[in-house]
C-alpha cells in the first residue's frame, strides 16, 4: 500500500511553498479591488477604431484621473476604472475620448457608492464565517459517535478550505501587483463555490474514513486514513478532471467579462482535491499523533 499518511509533512511543504509567495504579495497590497467594494466608476467605452491602452491613459490623465486603470476587454472596448465621477464628469471624460478619437466613441457609465461596496465586504466575510462554523457542526454531527474527536474533523476541513482560500487570494494578489487584476463580486460567488467544492471532496474522504473506522474497530487511525484516501483519490481525480475541463474552456473561450472568474474556479478546484486528498485527512492524523504523545507523557510510569 502507498504510505500517504507517513509523507503528510511532505504535503504540508508543498502547500505552504505554494502558498508563502502569495501572502507575500497580499501583505504587500497586491490584492487590488474593483468598484463594487472600493466604490467608484466604470466607463466601458466602445471605438470604432480601438485605440491603446496608454492612449486612453494619457487622456484620463489630461483630465486629471492619473489613479484611472484602463484595461482592454473584447468587442473593440476599453474599460476605465476610476473614483466616483460626477454626472458632468462623465460628460466631460465621454467628449475627451470623442474629440481624441472620433465622434462615435460611446461610453456607457455604471457608479457603484462606497456604501455599497462596505456591505459587500461585509457580506462576503459573514457569509464565510458562518458556512465555516456550519460545516464544523455538521462534520461533528456526522462523526458524532467518535465523541469529542469528531470535531477534528471538522477542524480538519476549515483547514483544507483555508488552504484553498488562502492560495486563490494570493494568486489573485500577485496577479493584481504585476498585472493590475482587479477582485470583483464574482471572485467572491468564485472563492464562495471554492469553499463548497473543497468542502464536499473532504467530506467524502472523511465519509470513507468513518466507515472503515466503523468495520475496523480498534485499528489504528492512520492504516485506516491511509487505505481510505486510496480508496477514493481515483474518484476524487476524475470527477475534478471533468469540472476542470469545463473550466478551462470556459476560461478560454467564454470572454473576458467572466475570465477572472473561471481562473478563479479552475485554480480553487485542482486546489481543493489535493487539500481535500493530501491535506485535511493529515491534519486529522497529526492532530491524533500529537494527543497520543501528550497522553503518553501525562500517563503516570509504572512503578
Amino acid at each position: 500500500m502507498v504510505p500517504i499518511v507517513e509523507r503528510k509533512w511532505w504535503y504540508f511543504a508543498l502547500s505552504g511553498l505554494i502558498i508563502f509567495p502569495g501572502l507575500v504579495f497580499l501583505a504587500l497590497g497586491g490584492l487590488k479591488l474593483g468598484i463594487e467594494f472600493r466604490g467608484g466608476t466604470l466607463l466601458d467605452a466602445t471605438f470604432s477604431n480601438v485605440p491603446t491602452v496608454a492612449a486612453v491613459s494619457e487622456v484620463m490623465g489630461s483630465l486629471g484621473r492619473e489613479e484611472a486603470v484602463v484595461q482592454a476587454a473584447e468587442g473593440g472596448r476599453i474599460q476605465i476604472r476610476t473614483f466616483e465621477m460626477s454626472p458632468q464628469q462623465i460628460t466631460d471624460t465621454t467628449k475627451a475620448l470623442q474629440d481624441r478619437f472620433g465622434a462615435d466613441t460611446k461610453v456607457d457609465a455604471s457608479v457603484v457608492s462606497p456604501s455599497f461596496s462596505a456591505e459587500l465586504i461585509d457580506n462576503a466575510v459573514r457569509s464565510i464565517a458562518l458556512a465555516s462554523v456550519l460545516i464544523v457542526l455538521l462534520i461533528a454531527w456526522a462523526f458524532r459517535d467518535f465523541g469529542w474527536s469528531a470535531f477534528r474533523y471538522g477542524v480538519a476541513a476549515i483547514v483544507a478550505l483555508l488552504h484553498d482560500v488562502a492560495l486563490i487570494l494570493g494568486l489573485f494578489a500577485i496577479l493584481g501587483y504585476f498585472f493590475s487584476v482587479e477582485i470583483d463580486s464574482l471572485f467572491v460567488t468564485a472563492v464562495l463555490t471554492i469553499i463548497g467544492f473543497s468542502v464536499h471532496d473532504t467530506i467524502v474522504v472523511f465519509d470513507r474514513i468513518r466507515e472503515n473506522l466503523r468495520l475496523n474497530p480498534g485499528e489504528a487511525l492512520n492504516p485506516v486514513i491511509n487505505f481510505s484516501v486510496i480508496q477514493t483519490i481515483t474518484r476524487s481525480v476524475i470527477t475534478s478532471l471533468t469540472v476542470v475541463l469545463t473550466l478551462l474552456a470556459l476560461y478560454l473561450f467564454g470572454g473576458f467579462s467572466i475570465r477572472n472568474f473561471a481562473l478563479a474556479l479552475l485554480v480553487g478546484v485542482i486546489s481543493g482535491t489535493y487539500s481535500s486528498v493530501f491535506n485535511a485527512a493529515q491534519v486529522v492524523s497529526l492532530w491524533q499523533e500529537l494527543d497520543d504523545r501528550i497522553r503518553h507523557r501525562a500517563a503516570p510510569s509504572p512503578a
